[in-house]
């Protein structure tokens, strides 16, 4: 379990490649040694990883195949990372960005960021539910956006997908309330990662070290939805209620 000082003994790292996912468990392992579980694609290197995670003070780090989009691996794949005992600590941390003027103009790119960063997103959610809810404990983080409260034309594909997942994890966040498990819904907006290395940064850009300390404040508070800088959650509040019209001159 996460102990009174938000240490805990165990964390799965969904999309164990993840720079920022790897953030956010370097940030609990400075609370002291916990076991890691990392879950990448197959053919994806986790060396470096790894060697974060030791570096970091993990006291055993292993890993899995995982596959976002291969859904009836899941719950085999679920019942061996279980195998070693409970998961205090879940970060469901995978995703595709991509290019939306490519992917909406192509069904095959459209239709596979939906896959993994919606359809992938639910489906190991139930399953982590269904686990941890068993147990008796447990605490999931998901990587929302800032477009979980609204999606732009700028980059549509990938936020529907990611409003989508915003939505099932908000509730069901609600569904397990009452069952000792916590779900943490996070938005960032644009964060210094491996995955945004070489677009500029827009305005309110954090690092990844700042999102992951906000995450684990969050999760020592209970809390449910977080925003990755703040001030994203009044200006996307006021963007949602535009008229299309004005949102169209706008370069979001």
């Amino acid at each position: 379990m996460i102990n009174a000082v938000g240490k805990p003994q165990s964390i799965l790292l969904l999309g164990g490649a993840s720079d920022m996912g790897l953030a956010v468990v370097e940030e609990f392992l400075s609370r002291g040694p916990a076991r890691v579980i990392l879950a990448a694609r197959d053919g994806e290197s986790l060396e470096p990883a790894e060697e974060r995670l030791e570096k970091a003070g993990a006291s055993e780090v292993s890993n899995f195949i995982f596959d976002a989009t291969d859904f009836d691996s899941h719950p085999a794949l679920f019942e061996e990372m279980w195998a070693e005992g409970d998961i205090d600590l879940a970060i469901v941390a995978f995703g595709i960005l991509g290019d939306n003027e490519e992917q909406w103009q192509n069904q095959k790119s459209a239709v596979l960021a939906a896959q993994v960063n919606y359809t992938g997103a639910v489906s190991v959610g139930v399953l982590l539910a269904e686990r941890m809810k068993k147990q008796g404990h447990g605490q999931i983080v998901v990587f929302s956006s800032v477009a979980g409260e609204m999606v732009r034309r700028s980059n549509f594909v990938y936020g529907s997908s990611k409003a989508g997942t915003d939505g099932f994890y908000r509730m069901l966040g609600e569904a397990l309330r009452g069952t000792g498990v916590n779900v943490l819904t996070v938005r960032p907006g644009q964060a210094r990662t491996n995955m945004t290395q070489g677009l500029d940064d827009a305005p309110l850009t954090v690092d990844k070290e700042d999102v992951a300390k906000a995450i684990a404040k969050a999760v020592d508070n209970k809390k449910s939805l977080i925003w990755v800088h703040p001030l994203f959650q009044p200006i996307m509040f006021v963007l949602k209620h535009l008229p299309l019209p004005v949102l169209r001159k706008l370069p979001i």
